[in-house]
């Protein structure tokens, strides 16, 4: 076991006993585990399974290519409007966990195969680009260099994020707040 994970869920107000024991089944199905994107991450020879995801209300295990496994319990939900291939089971206490061992083992051996077969979800779908950031990008160059020069992902979150908004002024005012960001290389949420 990682000495993060334990100082992880240590530093947790909510979800630590849930967490232990679900931590253990995770490493008694053989998933090596990391700390990534600032939570519990569990491997299968260098392949991200699972991740531990806190919540308000509910303790996420997310599976990043749950939308690609069988699941014939319907154990696995959505997670967003806008994920493609994660999905996740969710528990609220440790005897949700411990009563749900069986089904969660049986996902992490299908996670694991899905890995090791290279199954994937494919390309996304291209988001809906908003006008007012085309607009802002033909007008500025450095800011459409540095647009261009953002990874995917983070030039699809900040597609999704302009373009949710109703309002063409709503989206005007979120595109000029983004442009500092954009300029210095950052995502919507990096720090």
């Amino acid at each position: 076991m990682n000495p993060d994970v334990d100082d992880y869920i240590a530093g947790r107000d909510a979800w630590q006993p849930e967490m232990a024991a679900l931590r253990e089944i995770l490493v008694g199905c053989g998933l090596t585990e990391e700390i990534k994107w600032k939570k519990p991450t569990y491997c299968h020879d260098g392949g991200n399974v699972a991740i531990m995801q806190p919540m308000k209300d509910v303790l996420g295990l997310m599976f990043f290519k749950g939308a690609l496994l069988d699941d014939p319990d319907g154990v696995l939900h959505e997670q967003g409007p806008n994920s493609r291939s994660a999905k996740r089971m969710e528990f609220t206490s440790v005897k949700d966990v411990t009563s749900g061992k069986k089904a969660i083992t049986a996902m992490v051996r299908r996670a694991v195969k899905a890995d090791e077969e290279g199954v994937t979800a494919g390309d996304a779908p291209e988001p809906e680009h908003a006008a007012e950031l085309t607009r802002r990008l033909k007008a500025d160059d450095d800011l459409k260099a540095a647009f261009a020069a953002l990874t995917p992902g983070r030039q699809r979150e900040y597609h999704l994020h302009f373009s949710s908004a109703k309002r063409s002024e709503t989206r005007e005012d979120r595109v000029e707040k983004a442009v500092p960001r954009i300029l210095a290389g950052k995502g919507l949420r990096d720090r």
